[in-house]
């Protein structure tokens, strides 16, 4: 994904609601930064309200960082049959999503930590309705597992397609926070001694195992998946 785009000029926190006040050093400000992350990631957790109590699910997730919601569109699926689908339709939601890069051991349980990149979006989701939109979404999401994937499927079937819904989230109210590096000790600790130090963390794919009754070999856009983590992850 080109992340190289006019709404990577638009700032991060624009609202009170997206605006880091905790942990201020660790706030990231360019939007360029936030798409690289969502480019990484692979799993979206959605909060939403759904009347007598809230919920938060993982999803599969696509952005289009030109999409035709204010800042750009995160795009998450799922059943039309799911309860939750309507509490998010037209109301505010909160989409997160979390890259874990390493373990952070200090001298102290208090300064135990993770190096991370995290996003937070908040902002109305709308339930996608155009044709069009819905099948570049859907392929989108798709094609945010495996790049090119979504071109050698054959169309999905009327009735697949009335038993799924698109969510479009607008990616104007966004903010995110990493830390990285070691661990910060007080003096009187470091001067006790004892190790301290991180633990990396790294996504990694094996090699695609074939179905048993496939008759065709691994596709190369498949082939590529098993190396894309280790280079997302040390960008």
């Amino acid at each position: 994904m080109d992340v190289l785009t006019d709404t990577t000029q638009a700032p991060l926190s624009p609202t009170p609601r997206t605006t880091v006040r905790r942990g201020r050093k660790r706030a990231v400000e360019d939007r360029a930064a936030l798409l690289g992350l969502l480019a990484d990631g692979l799993v979206a957790h959605l909060g939403v309200d759904v009347g007598d109590h809230p919920v938060v699910l993982p999803c599969a997730y696509a952005v289009d960082p030109g999409g035709p919601d204010d800042g750009g569109t995160l795009y998450v699926h799922g059943s039309v049959a799911a309860r939750w689908l309507a509490g998010a339709t037209d109301a505010t939601v909160c989409v997160t999503v979390t890259e874990l890069d390493g373990l952070v051991l200090a001298r102290s349980g208090f300064h135990h930590s993770m190096n991370y990149r995290s996003a937070v979006v908040v902002g109305t989701a709308r339930l996608v309705t155009d044709e069009g939109e819905r099948a570049r979404a859907l392929d989108a999401i798709v094609d945010h597992m495996a790049p090119g994937r979504s071109a050698t499927l054959r169309p999905a079937t009327r009735k697949e397609l009335a038993a799924t819904a698109v969510l479009a989230v607008p990616l104007h109210e966004a903010s995110m926070k990493r830390r990285d590096g070691g661990p910060a000790d007080d003096p009187e600790d470091v001067a006790a001694g004892g190790w301290a130090g991180h633990v990396p963390v790294r996504r990694a794919f094996g090699a695609p195992v074939t179905a048993a009754d496939a008759s065709a070999p691994v596709p190369e856009h498949v082939a590529r998946v098993e190396g894309r983590a280790a280079s997302a992850l040390t960008r």
